[in-house]
């Protein structure tokens, strides 16, 4: 149950228009009272003798109390409580119950027999509007402070009374919501989402691994958005708007949103925040890559790049003191999905967009990011950006399965993480975004693991036995599930792989599965072929044979792109 504050307004029977009229859309039906503070009052809805007007009268009495140049100018009050979508439809008796119980906590009738005026009407099924008067009976200004958050109080008792969807409570980090207008106007130009949601999701990909406001103005701009931005008179940038080109108003005119209105962190001295850097200039994924090996495709090195970067930002939540230090790699970890939800492939791309999403609410809490400890999870967003699109299949598809495998673990970590410190509603943020990563890792990994499974069938039998008796010696509690799971084959190629290039997979194996817990993991056997695959920087398809001249003894390979004999394994 989620209720809401509104702008205080000045005007009683304009108020009352809109909450007995059609709505935008014929979708107030039946608009009639359940509530008032005496009980008595008339209702338009449903008493055919009655008008708006008196309505608006008998609530505005209390004004007259006081002289006409010490009346407040906002005198009206207006608070929602909308139920959740998966509530059951409540009777008109429990929404008074329910608007009696709102006005009493935040103050507007405290049932002191003094309180303000107030009238609760319902028009739909799944909430109410209450209206008050913010004078009291007896002239004085009701104590009505903190009411937003008094009411959320409340509300999450009276789920609990009436056995309603509880709603994690918030702590005012969240974005601003879309107001019905918003989403009613939406529905009318045929967008699937509010003006408001579409600025911040573009403003929030664009922020993913900018290194200077000049780069994420530019990206905005290169996205299709307006952008105003406003100077000081020392010719410091102060803010930035955004809108949508074909979102204007009643003149014409672009619908513009600051981006502190959009969400806290996109405020531009928040945006300027992630800008603090170390001496080092970033580098590129490919720039990571050893001089010893073929290079790879730019979209897979960013990959392996957000992959180790994800790894190292899962040990300072698992360990780390610092809190600043853990807000921040938690805040990279949004613009690490923003980057890969930008650049996948189609398949995946859909549950990557939606991870990102949920996870764009566990990025904020009241613990400071301190963005300076997160700069190698930024530079690997600003690697996948600058990377472009990744290919579905081959190395680009193995590198992004192996970064969702690691990005899953991190988000669970990050729930963890807010949980211990009741952080209830980032917590259940980053558990949904995991559950979105768990199922584009799905999509992601069916190529590469099918790949190595059909390369399992290349070891000898006397090698399977040595793997498994390994696994049974470095891991005695996960082995028979291990070896009873369809991912078994792709560990043994792994494992083959791994011996090949001259590890320890008794070492890999063990510090694979103690590094980190395995209890999340849908198949231990996958989870373990991306993390020894990840800690040796193997490849999941090998290159291709050289052409018909590398058989020639006079052609040599140069030094510089000699590959592991485990890599030169034909793939199918």
């Amino acid at each position: 149950m989620i209720p809401r504050i509104h702008k205080q307004g000045g005007r009683t029977l304009g108020l009352l228009h809109y909450l007995y009229g059609k709505g935008t859309h014929e979708e107030h039906v039946d608009p009639h009272l359940v509530a008032s503070f005496d009980g008595m009052a008339p209702d338009p809805g449903r008493d055919p003798a009655t008008t708006k007007r008196d309505l608006q009268q008998l609530l505005d009495q209390p004004l007259h109390l006081l002289a006409a140049d010490q009346r407040p100018e906002k005198h009206v009050w207006h608070c929602s409580v909308r139920a959740s979508p998966d509530d059951p439809v409540l009777s008109d008796e429990q929404w008074a119950d329910i608007a009696r119980r709102i006005v009493a906590a935040t103050g507007i009738d405290p049932g002191d027999g003094a309180g303000c005026r107030w009238a609760a009407v319902r028009h739909a099924d799944d909430h109410i509007h209450v209206i008050a008067t913010l004078v009291r009976e007896d002239g004085r200004r009701p104590a009505h402070h903190r009411s937003g958050r008094r009411a959320q109080t409340e509300a999450r008792q009276i789920e609990a009374d009436y056995g309603l969807h509880r709603v994690a409570p918030g702590d005012g980090t969240a974005a601003r919501r879309a107001t019905s207008a918003e989403r009613h106007k939406a529905e009318r130009q045929g967008r699937s989402r509010p003006a408001r949601e579409e600025l911040r999701e573009t403003a929030r990909r664009a922020l993913a691994g900018a290194t200077s406001t000049e780069e994420f103005l530019d990206r905005l701009k290169n996205a299709g958005l307006l952008v105003r931005t406003r100077m000081l008179p020392s010719g410091d940038l102060k803010g930035y708007k955004l809108a949508l080109p074909d979102d204007r108003n009643g003149e014409d005119e672009p619908v513009y949103y600051a981006g502190s209105t959009l969400a806290p962190d996109l405020s531009l001295p928040r945006v300027q925040e992630r800008f603090t850097t170390d001496s080092a200039p970033p580098k590129s994924a490919a720039d990571e890559q050893p001089v010893d090996r073929i290079p790879e495709s730019a979209p897979a090195a960013a990959r392996r790049t957000a992959t180790h970067a994800a790894w190292t930002a899962l040990l300072v939540l698992d360990h780390g003191t610092d809190e600043g230090a853990a807000a921040a790699q938690i805040a990279a970890t949004g613009e690490v999905l923003d980057a890969l939800a930008k650049t996948s492939a189609p398949h995946t791309r859909d549950e990557l967009r939606q991870a990102a999403r949920e996870f764009e609410r566990a990025s904020r809490s009241h613990t400071r990011a301190e963005y300076r400890h997160a700069q190698d999870l930024r530079r690997a967003a600003r690697d996948l950006v600058h990377s472009g699109p990744a290919l579905g299949r081959g190395e680009d598809g193995a590198g992004t399965a192996m970064a969702l495998d690691m990005l899953f673990f991190l988000a669970v970590a990050a729930a963890h993480w807010h949980a211990r410190r009741q952080h209830a509603q980032q917590a259940a943020a980053a558990h949904q975004a995991a559950d979105h990563l768990r199922a584009a890792y799905r999509q992601a990994a069916a190529g590469p693991l099918t790949a190595l499974r059909g390369r399992s069938r290349r070891i000898t039998p006397t090698q399977r036995h040595q793997h498994a008796t390994l696994v049974r010696d470095a891991l005695p509690d996960l082995a028979e599930s291990i070896l009873a799971e369809p991912g078994w084959d792709a560990l043994a190629t792994t494992l083959t792989d791994a011996a090949q290039t001259g590890h320890d997979p008794r070492t890999l194996l063990i510090k694979a599965a103690t590094h980190r817990e395995l209890d999340t993991a849908d198949s231990v056997s996958d989870v373990l072929v991306w993390r020894l695959r990840r800690s040796t920087d193997m490849r999941a398809f090998p290159p291709a044979p050289e052409p018909a001249r590398a058989a020639d003894p006079a052609y040599r390979r140069p030094s510089h792109l000699s590959v592991p004999t485990a890599t030169r394994l034909p793939s199918r």
